[in-house]
């Protein structure tokens, strides 16, 4: 029971421990890109490329093919910046460009590293206790099916509604909040807790 305790402050641990821009505070950087200022091309890729990064080092289970999908995004919003305009929800849109972009490079390659530190990143300013956790809740993410992993992140980590899951990941609302679900009662059994 002690370590599914731990699962659940891990999970909330890293979820507040990340400053996220969220939608609304990305409108003036997006309205910048969509009017072709290509100065504003920085702030949007310091606001989004780490989760971008993090969701397709999930979805693929490569640093290199991690590093390309930020890489195409970005590109492609570069070379299409209307691509934006009018886009509702635009840290939503670009991570499903993100989801693509991992699954068409994830196809046919297969992992070059283990992921343990994907989610360490942040854990190097903890005490070792907490490092350890992280990295027993890491090794317990990898045993998911890449579906439950990937509504997982997206949720925790990436601070994406079920709704939000669903549409980056072209699944209904239902599947999305299921697949997480299913896969936190998963990760409480790896753990050593009970359902």
């Amino acid at each position: 029971m002690a370590d599914a305790r731990v699962l659940d402050v891990w999970i909330l641990a890293l979820a507040t421990e990340e400053e996220r821009v969220r939608a609304d505070d990305l409108g003036p950087i997006v309205a910048r890109v969509t009017s072709g200022d290509p100065e504003a091309l920085g702030p949007l890729y310091d606001a989004l490329a780490p989760e971008i990064f993090a969701a397709a080092l999930w979805r693929t289970g490569s640093r290199a093919d991690a590093a390309d999908v930020v890489q195409d995004v970005f590109v492609k919003i570069a070379t299409a910046p209307g691509l934006l305009k009018g886009v509702k929800h635009p840290r939503r849109y670009v991570l499903t460009m993100a989801h693509r972009s991992a699954i068409d490079r994830h196809r046919g390659s297969r992992p070059d590293l283990p992921i343990d530190d994907a989610l360490l990143v942040q854990t190097n300013e903890l005490d070792a206790g907490r490092s350890l956790d992280a990295a027993r809740a890491t090794a317990a993410l990898r045993e998911l099916p890449d579906p439950q992993r990937e509504a997982i992140y997206l949720h925790h980590f990436a601070g994406c509604s079920f709704r939000e899951v669903g549409k980056i990941t072209g699944v209904p609302t239902f599947t999305a909040a299921s697949r997480h679900r299913l896969g936190i009662a998963r990760l409480r059994v790896l753990l050593g807790g009970s359902r």
